[in-house]
């Protein structure tokens, strides 16, 4: 305010301005007449209700609000999954391959989590490491280079039988086939048998009758092992980071399955697309995982697996997240998803 009581932006005005502002409140109304057309509404009348944008609207026979879908982190209403029912016998297995040609996506943690969440509800389990690195028996607390017998022998060599190479996984209800780096000479002599696409399915059939889920961790790559993985599954999980350059590379992964489907395998499936590694909190994780549904629709599991430290502790650990952190947000991410999946592809 400047000197002498006057206002710096109206120059010459001094004291108050109020008789120049428009009066507060609603003007008087004009006189009512008989005519009931013409009455205009009084003060004291209700106004008629306008919801206003985003307010909820009441429900005119109850008049409690009515109820809006919950969206989940991939935009869509999550869906009500029901408690599993509990099994009285087990086999006829469903065979699921775990396949992403990018490495660091989180399939391996995908396997062990899931499998141990199928597990906790019931389910008989077999974890198959198809990954020369043999990071699924080591994120279990294994050692595959002191192992005698791993898949590698199962595949090569016919006086070995499944039940001599299947080892218990530390979890209850879930079992373990290793790998380590011998599978990596497989891929070189595979090449030379009759049928060699279709080697792990053979070997792998004794187990359908004993498990409800066999899940194969399939290695970083579109090579012979993971057609392998393909021809022997009935269908396929493929978890995929929020992040550009793994969407990116999804498009070789579905033509290598549409081949796979077409010439080896006509009954398999894509069970579902899992994000995974999501960070909802920045706009490039939101993009990408709306991309992927617009892509995908409704093949995208609604549940999402986020970023969190415990998968690591876990992994160090070599036990799930399930027991190793079994309140956290990962733990439950991964029984929200077992659930999805028996509903989606083994319950259903």
């Amino acid at each position: 305010m400047a000197d002498g009581g006057t206002f710096s932006g109206f120059h010459g005005a001094t004291g108050s301005g109020a008789p120049e502002m428009p009066p507060l409140g609603r003007p008087p109304a004009p006189p009512r007449t008989d005519d009931p057309a013409s009455q205009e509404p009084r003060l004291s009348d209700p106004l008629p209700f306008q919801p206003r944008s985003g307010e909820p609207v009441l429900d005119q026979v109850a008049g409690a609000p009515a109820a809006e879908p919950v969206l989940g982190p991939t935009g869509r209403p999550l869906p009500d999954l029901p408690e599993p029912r509990p099994l009285t016998t087990h086999g006829n297995a469903r065979v699921i391959a775990m396949c992403n040609q990018k490495g660091g996506v989180g399939k391996t943690t995908t396997t062990i989590n899931l499998g141990a969440a199928l597990a906790e509800y019931g389910r008989k389990v077999l974890l198959v490491d198809f990954d020369p690195q043999g990071s699924l028996s080591v994120g279990l607390g294994l050692y595959p280079h002191e192992m005698e017998l791993t898949v590698y022998n199962l595949l090569m060599q016919r006086d070995v039988t499944l039940e001599e190479v299947v080892v218990p996984s530390g979890v209850e209800g879930m079992d373990l086939l290793p790998s380590n780096i011998d599978l990596s000479a497989a891929e070189v002599q595979l090449v030379h048998e009759v049928a060699r696409e279709q080697t792990l399915g053979r070997v792998l059939r004794p187990a359908l009758a004993d498990y409800d889920v066999v899940l194969i961790d399939c290695q970083p790559s579109l090579g012979l092992l993971t057609v392998n993985a393909l021809t022997a599954a009935h269908g396929v999980i493929v978890p995929l980071e929020c992040e550009y350059f793994a969407l990116r590379g999804v498009a070789l992964l579905k033509n290598t399955i549409d081949k796979v489907t077409e010439r080896l395998n006509p009954g398999l499936e894509i069970d579902g697309v899992l994000g995974t590694m999501f960070d909802g909190r920045t706009l490039h994780g939101r993009e990408v995982m709306e991309r992927l549904v617009q892509a995908w629709g409704d093949q995208v599991f609604h549940t999402v697996i986020r970023r969190t430290v415990k998968f690591s502790d876990s992994t160090v650990a070599g036990e799930p997240i399930t027991s190793y952190a079994t309140a956290s947000n990962g733990a439950e991410a991964y029984r929200q998803l077992a659930r999805e999946v028996l509903a989606r592809c083994l319950d259903g």
